[in-house]
């Protein structure tokens, strides 16, 4: 089996070498929620420092009733002995495809590891392409078909995976479709997984939600974390909401968590249980943060759309997935090359993303524009106007000057080529 770093953590480490040796590179490839911890959280985490012990497989009982707490405000009244905490929800969808068995059905294009922990743990992915102008769902029409031929083939086909809202398109799944692809779920007896974490970061908090979990909380298990809405990607907690009657597949979750991770970090899961209570201050934290990817996905988006490319306006999380096929400058591997070396912009190739190589779509992730300090991003959490920042108006004008400089390299080599001779 061939295993390679993940595109995204690839793609970090590259643009950190160059960043290193001098280059100036505009850094959107990389998904990180680019925010300071706040303060009470770091305080928790200091007040249990000491504590070293191993704890029980599933997560301490505080933290999982505390999750359970979060998705029963939520609408999704949640059974504590039904949560499962990990190290991080990355971890946890890689436990559930353990547990769960067969292969997957994943929207095209999906977050990069989805496909990739496929493949580790000996499932098929099949690819199906989200309806357009949505991401995150496989087209409810197109499933059916496609499972359909996989079993006829001989194959065990056993889940689907949602994204609500989406990375890499930053587009959330309207409640038409998610009862749609649920009534095929039920039809097909498929699990569905709905990788929620960029929930709370819906820009728009009267943009219609529903969660598969809603409609069909007997055959969905629903995963989160904290890494997004409150930045602690490295602090590593993830949870996972099993469906009702869902105990065998916890016991399943437990035998393979119980081999890999043991147990999560005791205390950063203080911390966590603190923070998925909800309390006021990080309540504050979170629709400031979520301001915030808002104002500065939509201003990349502008520019992006200034540049001729097609791409669906953001409505969730801090991406955008715009296609730039009009300049005919290769697909997305070539494309990105381009950016990079040529106008110092760094995206992620839309392949990498399970998408048609050929085409030139990439994914722009915003959240590093806010600042390079702390200082930096506090400011830009406070701002009334984070735009007229002057560093976040220097990346933008960066990301402007780089986008019209980029079109007018295809408009040369479009002149070069018409002014070449024929031979024929």
């Amino acid at each position: 089996m061939a295993v390679t770093l993940s595109a995204t953590l690839a793609a970090n480490e590259d643009i950190d070498r160059r960043r290193r040796a001098g280059e100036r590179v505009l850094h959107l490839a990389f998904g990180e929620a680019g925010l300071p911890v706040h303060p009470a959280l770091r305080d928790k985490l200091a007040a249990a420092s000491e504590r070293n012990g191993y704890g029980p497989v599933a997560g301490t009982s505080g933290l999982r009733a505390a999750a359970a707490g979060y998705w029963t405000r939520r609408g999704l009244p949640t059974d504590p002995d039904l949560v499962v905490s990990g190290p991080g929800s990355k971890s946890l969808l890689y436990g559930l495809l353990l547990a769960i068995g067969g292969d997957i059905v994943l929207p095209m294009p999906s977050w990069v590891s989805y496909a990739a922990q496929a493949d580790l743990v000996g499932a098929r992915p099949i690819l199906v392409p989200a309806p357009p102008g949505e991401g995150g769902v496989p087209d409810p029409d197109l499933v059916a078909e496609e499972v359909r031929r996989a079993r006829a083939a001989g194959r065990t086909v056993s889940s689907l995976l949602v994204t609500l809202p989406d990375n890499p398109t930053g587009r959330l799944a309207t409640p038409e479709t998610v009862a749609r692809l649920v009534d095929v779920a039920r039809e097909l007896d498929l699990t569905i997984i709905s990788d929620e974490i960029y929930r709370d970061l819906v820009h728009d908090p009267a943009l219609p939600y529903t969660s598969p979990a809603d409609l069909a909380p007997e055959r969905t298990l629903v995963t989160t974390g904290l890494s997004k809405s409150l930045a602690l990607g490295g602090w590593r907690i993830g949870v996972a909401r099993l469906p009702e009657g869902g105990h065998d597949l916890r016991a399943r979750l437990l035998a393979v968590a119980s081999e890999i991770w043991s147990a999560p970090a005791a205390p950063v899961q203080e911390a966590a249980a603190y923070a998925f209570g909800d309390p006021p201050e990080l309540t504050e934290r979170i629709a400031s943060s979520r301001r915030l990817h808002g104002v500065v996905a939509r201003a990349v988006h502008e520019r992006f759309v200034a540049a001729g490319a097609r791409v669906d306006a953001p409505q969730g999380g801090f991406y955008l997935y715009p296609d730039l096929s009009h300049l005919r400058l290769g697909g997305s591997a070539e494309l990105t090359k381009i950016l990079l070396e040529e106008h110092g912009i760094g995206v992620l190739p839309g392949h990498a993303f399970g998408d048609d190589p050929a085409a030139a779509r990439v994914r722009v992730a915003v959240s590093l524009l806010y600042g390079d300090t702390a200082e930096e991003r506090m400011a830009a959490l406070a701002s009334p106007d984070p735009l007229r920042l002057p560093w976040i108006a220097q990346n933008l004008d960066f990301l402007t000057t780089g986008l019209r400089e980029l079109s007018l390299t295809r408009r040369g080599t479009a002149g070069a080529l018409a002014a070449t001779p024929s031979h024929g």
